[in-house]
């Protein structure tokens, strides 16, 4: 039977290590499918536990020089400066600095002052040496293999201090890469603090604490003042105002009573409520998100792709280059010493982590930035095509508007009444799940109206419904649906052209031959819709487009006052897909903004897919490349702005890892650069292009 294992891991923080891992584990057998995350610096595996056990796994990581932690032991970490790569750094950094003062100011013997150096290489070296060595038993060497090699050729040059200086600058350098590793890390981790580890949980008539894994379905959960919610439920009993910017985003407390939903890592502010729990912690809208963010690497943009293929073709070649440099001018020439260590600095100038690391690191520090801010970009890809959007389409009903709308007026027709239509409408729509049908509801339950029995019901997606009351059949929706099972009045034309002018969906009720009435119902805009819209056209997107299921008249109403370029009506759900296409082929890069449910084909038919509202709703967060965790139009221009700026920082980053690249390679060709020199170059490229990356955490 297989097992599931989830390790954290001491000292990945480059791809290059990832591959050692890759190798390990592909030759321990009884191990099923394995991900490794270098970002993250997790290893996950499923193996077989009558051919492995736990400890063997752990064992096998240990022997890569790297360290095997459970999730408890990595929840528990040392001061910096008591880390052991930090301490093996300082002590050897402190013999070379002692070892030069002791040569070149107190006149100590070159002879004597090369035991320091030395001892400073063994130390400085030891951890790094380890990692490399294990590198090279697994035919996948690395920059670690690399040092060590320069180290050694350094000694067998009689380059004592050369080769401590390079050991120390390169342990240098590995340590800032792994702080900036580090620092992403962390911001994935104060994500997954968002939630507490335990509950209070009220079972068989007492208060018990709980680690949430322990908590299901159904129990109840208190939760106190200033506390936050270890778990989505729903409000059973109390009432409180619960800060949920962490999931969502939103800097006002939302109220909160019986019957409503509450997330996870919402914070109580006042009132004490009894939550009853509707999901185990995995499948809470925290735990989705906590996954994406983690799962960010994995879903590559074609800069993640270009990384990886690059360093796959380019460190085997920089090997067969160095090699040649040593034995071909050798053969000619003669001079092994000096192509030796002309050899040897190519080798080690020319590979470094920075482009291998500094794309990931861009990735997840955007991706943490936008889900602090309520928005959710599942990867690299989306990010990518996010940059690129030059234009976006609408959904008109609960993404530029609230999606609650009201009733706004009841126009009855052959000596019907108002009640009468109401009820007739309310009996129909209470079968529906379309926004309008609950304006509808609403309003029939402020007036007390009770719904009649349906004998049976069809709904006609986009357009409205039929059923069957008493034996007589009535239609409620549109006037091409329902205009057609009974005769519109001549004077109900003028009525519905008025509404409809007045940016209203009007509601058309019918009997088997006659029209019986219209409800006109109003859906509002958002309060930021237009301010959202004006960024985007800022931002430079060529076309916004509104697609809607309303007709002509209410579509043109709402994209006037909305400031929208165009917009297409009268769409049914195969429609809007057929739209998304055609503004594809317009644009190229197209987004499609909607609800997540009924707009899920036409958001999977468009380049990214933008979730409205998705706090609590299954279907957006799945359905959505980009998922916005609250209802608020304004993070779209501001995600987008922030994935811009990922794709320009990766740009850079790119750009400058292979600017160093290009400059220090033909300078160790040509015998311009010394070991120390193009080692300290290399490290600083390095570090400056993680550094750049970091910037997106801000």
């Amino acid at each position: 039977m297989n097992k599931k294992l989830t390790v954290r891991i001491e000292g990945m923080d480059c791809e290059n290590e990832a591959k050692i891992i890759r190798a390990r584990m592909e030759r321990l057998k009884g191990i099923g499918r394995f991900e490794i995350n270098v970002v993250s610096g997790t290893l996950r595996l499923d193996y077989d536990e009558k051919v492995l056990t736990e400890q063997d796994i752990m064992r096998a990581v240990d022997g890569t020089g790297m360290r095997a932690l459970k999730k408890k032991e990595a929840g528990r970490t040392a001061a910096w400066w008591k880390e052991p790569r930090i301490l093996t750094l300082s002590v050897s950094g402190f013999i070379i600095l002692a070892a030069f003062i002791l040569e070149h100011i107190f006149g100590l013997s070159h002879d004597k002052a090369i035991y320091l150096y030395g001892a400073s290489t063994l130390i400085g070296g030891y951890y790094p040496a380890k990692m490399g060595l294990a590198a090279l038993r697994t035919l996948r060497p690395n920059i670690r293999t690399l040092m060590v090699a320069g180290a050694f050729g350094a000694i067998a040059l009689d380059l004592w201090e050369e080769a401590a200086l390079l050991v120390l600058i390169y342990s240098l350098g590995d340590v800032l890469e792994a702080y900036a590793s580090d620092r992403v890390r962390n911001a994935v981790k104060k994500l997954m603090e968002l939630a507490p580890k335990e509950a209070l949980v009220k079972r068989n008539g007492k208060e018990v604490v709980l680690k949430v894994e322990d908590v299901t379905p159904g129990d109840t959960i208190i939760i106190r003042p200033g506390e936050r919610l270890p778990l989505d439920g729903r409000v059973i009993r109390g009432a409180s105002s619960l800060d949920q910017s962490p999931i969502t985003g939103e800097s006002i407390p939302v109220s909160k009573g019986p019957g409503d939903d509450v997330f996870a890592g919402s914070i109580n502010q006042r009132g004490a409520i009894d939550v009853e729990v509707t999901k185990p912690f995995k499948d809470t809208t925290l735990g989705k998100i906590l996954h994406y963010v983690e799962e960010a690497e994995t879903r590559k943009s074609s800069y993640q792709r270009f990384g990886e293929t690059f360093g796959r073709y380019y460190t085997p070649f920089m090997f067969a280059l160095s090699l040649m440099v040593i034995i071909v001018p050798t053969i000619f020439t003669g001079g092994f010493s000096q192509w030796f260590y002309r050899g040897l600095v190519v080798l080690v100038v020319s590979c470094s982590c920075g482009i291998a690391l500094s794309i990931p690191v861009a990735v997840v520090a955007a991706v943490a930035n936008a889900a602090r801010h309520g928005v959710l970009i599942k990867g690299g890809a989306s990010l990518e095509s996010l940059s690129r959007i030059r234009a976006i389409a609408f959904d008109k009903t609960g993404s530029l508007t609230t999606g609650k709308p009201i009733v706004t007026d009841i126009f009855p027709f052959r000596e019907k009444t108002e009640e009468e239509i109401l009820t007739l409408t309310a009996s129909i729509e209470s079968r529906s799940e379309h926004p309008l049908a609950d304006a509808i509801m609403n309003k029939a339950k402020q007036a007390g109206v009770h719904v009649h029995a349906l004998d049976w019901f069809e709904a006609v997606p986009g357009m409205g419904a039929t059923a069957m009351i008493d034996g007589k059949v009535y239609c409620v929706g549109s006037k091409a649906l329902c205009g057609s099972l009974g005769a519109l009045a001549s004077d109900a034309e003028d009525k519905i052209n008025n509404l409809e002018a007045q940016g209203k969906t009007v509601i058309v009720s019918t009997g088997e031959k006659e029209l019986m009435g219209i409800i006109a119902v109003r859906d509002e805009l958002r309060p930021e819709t237009k301010d959202a819209l004006k960024k985007l056209k800022d931002f430079g997107i060529k076309d916004i487009i509104m697609l809607t299921g309303d007709n002509k008249h209410v579509a043109g109403a709402m994209s006037m006052e909305a400031g929208i370029d165009r917009y297409m009506a009268e769409l049914l759900p195969e429609d809007k897909v057929n739209a998304v296409n055609a503004i594809k082929k317009e644009y190229g890069i197209v987004g499609m903004v909607g609800d997540g449910v009924n707009d899920a084909p036409a958001m999977a038919a468009s380049d990214v897919g933008i979730a409205m509202g998705a706090a609590g709703t299954d279907v957006a967060i799945e359905t959505g490349d980009v998922v916005l965790m609250s209802d608020d139009l304004s993070k779209i221009p501001y995600v987008i702005s922030l994935s811009r700026r990922a794709t320009n920082n990766i740009k850079q980053n790119i750009a400058l890892s292979l600017a160093v690249i290009a400059f220090l390679v033909p300078m160790a060709l040509m015998g311009w650069i010394g070991l120390v020199p193009g080692i300290l170059i290399n490290e600083i490229g390095g570090i400056m292009v993680i550094i750049n990356g970091l910037r997106l955490l801000r």
